[in-house]
């Protein structure tokens, strides 16, 4: 069974559980206090961070390099495109996402990298305008998916009232 080290209010392991969640896989969450880091997560990182996932024994970390694994091992439902080259567009425009503020239409990789975030505007004390009634909408269907909210943990919940 594989094993997810989370964070309870990490964003970056959201993005995993996400992913995890809207597979339907069979796995463990191992939840990881961010303010006093187990001691085992610098043996399975050695950045310290998470997520880590650990299937038998290969260990990865990074949410981007997780959610590929998750993407290809289990293809079904397929997250990432099948066509090598939007897959690379998809992984720019992802990259680019990490870099700066942009969005996609389709529930993807992109869309489980921008939840998080979304998620975690009104607890960081951000709001957002008039303008950014489209922006909201796009986040309150992201929301409503079963993957997102099986994601959630019991913190993650309490940042929205």
């Amino acid at each position: 069974m594989m094993r997810l080290y989370s964070g309870t209010t990490c964003p970056y392991s959201h993005r995993c559980r996400i992913v995890l969640y809207e597979k339907g896989m069979d796995f463990e969450v191992i939840d990881i206090d961010l303010m006093s880091r187990a001691e085992d997560i610098a043996a399975i990182n050695p950045y310290n961070k998470v997520p880590v996932l650990i299937e038998r024994d290969l260990i990865l970390y990074e949410a981007n390099i997780i959610n590929e694994y998750i993407d290809e091992r289990f293809p079904h439902p397929q997250l990432m495109p099948p066509d090598p080259v939007m897959r690379g567009r998809a992984r720019l425009f992802l990259h680019r996402f990490e870099q700066k503020f942009l969005l996609g239409d389709e529930f993807s990789m992109l869309d489980v990298a921008i939840a998080p975030l979304l998620w975690r505007l009104e607890h960081y004390g951000i709001q957002m305008g008039k303008d950014a009634a489209p922006l909201m909408k796009y986040a309150e269907r992201l929301f409503s998916r079963q993957g997102f909210i099986d994601a959630l943990t019991p913190s993650e919940r309490a940042m929205r009232k």
